[in-house]
């Protein structure tokens, strides 16, 4: 499988992007000095698509191996304040956590974002499923019914929300050169606002001497056994009173793509 396509597309859409394994070392590079290791627990707000989960195990290969998961349809953090409150709780004795958080979104080996090909399966398919769902939904209405609290379905609860949470750019997404480039940017600014708000208002439950890492960002997954991406947007260091002490965004970026 030719994947030259594939590479060029993630290089312009999402630059700076880096293959999981330098991700995972140079984010366990920027973290030990701050006392993070093997007594830090992974508290995930992935997609809970199974082409999410590699990235999961490779950061157990550098912390605890046991994760927390606290994400659902899209990534975004449904397990809310209530699981963030559970997680910590459940972190080692004089550890601290680092939240992984984000959308995903597939790029084929034809170039093409929003769709890839997944493991024992010769065509491409929509990845993020969800999110793609979500924009052909809110792509035909205007507005957002205010009266509509809950779904005619409520075995889609999570759907429901995910397109509630992507109506306000929806006029950005159809507009968009490709709307499957913006929508996982779309996705994490949604996601962005409500992780930081449930580490603000739960952060003060880690344990004496223990902190939150924020890791957030944009899978990018890719065909066959070529390694995946991430695009890190959010990359920082808070005491367990949500104080910022340290931020490693920048270095990061610089290990990515060339933009």
């Amino acid at each position: 499988m030719n994947l030259k396509l594939t590479v060029a597309k993630i290089a312009c859409a999402f630059p700076q992007a880096i293959q999981y394994s330098k991700l995972v070392a140079g984010v366990s590079e920027s973290l030990e000095p701050y006392g993070y290791g093997p007594s830090t627990l992974l508290c995930s707000s992935l997609c809970c698509d199974e082409v999410c989960q590699d990235l999961d195990f490779d950061f157990g290969k550098k912390f605890d191996k046991h994760y927390f998961s606290m994400g659902g349809l899209a990534g975004f953090p449904f397990g809310g304040l209530t699981s963030f409150g559970a997680m910590v709780n459940h972190i080692p004795d004089g550890g601290s956590c680092l939240v992984l958080y984000g959308p995903h979104v597939g790029v084929d080996s034809r170039g093409k974002a929003g769709t890839v090909e997944r493991r024992g399966r010769n065509q491409g398919g929509a990845c993020c499923g969800s999110a793609c769902a979500a924009f052909n939904s809110i792509s035909d209405i205007e507005e957002w019914d205010q009266e509509k609290m809950f779904p005619e379905n409520e075995l889609d609860v999570e759907q429901f929300y995910v397109e509630k949470m992507l109506m306000p750019y929806r006029n950005l997404l159809i507009k968009a050169e490709d709307p499957m480039v913006e929508l996982p940017y779309a996705l994490f600014e949604a996601q962005d606002k409500m992780m930081t708000e449930i580490v603000e208002q739960g952060a003060g439950a880690v344990g004496e001497g223990g902190g939150v890492a924020l890791l957030g960002g944009i899978q990018i997954n890719t065909p066959g056994d070529m390694e995946d991406f991430f695009l890190p947007l959010r990359a920082e260091v808070r005491t367990n009173q949500n104080e910022l002490i340290a931020e490693f965004l920048k270095d990061l970026r610089k290990m990515g793509q060339p933009s």
